[in-house]
């Protein structure tokens, strides 16, 4: 299986995000590292893996859909 790997720009190009989106509130928060992305190398550049994105991004889709948001950043299902 080949892996996809894209930068920051690449990644918010793909699903329509800003990229300081990604790298303000979705890093560490939705996108995880090891699971979402990778420091190559142990530096300081990170590279997203697209298929665990794409995977997460349609199971949250799909399991949220009836889930009503509230203030406090949780959620409850109808």
């Amino acid at each position: 299986m080949t892996t996809h790997y894209l930068t920051t720009e690449e990644l918010a190009e793909r699903i329509k995000y800003d990229p300081r989106t990604i790298r303000e509130r979705l890093k560490d928060s939705v996108l995880l590292e090891g699971i979402h992305y990778i420091r190559p190398f142990g530096g300081r550049k990170i590279l997203y893996l697209w298929e665990p994105i794409e995977r997460d991004m349609g199971m949250h889709s799909e399991n949220g859909a009836y889930a009503i948001p509230m203030a406090n950043g949780g959620v409850m299902n109808g």
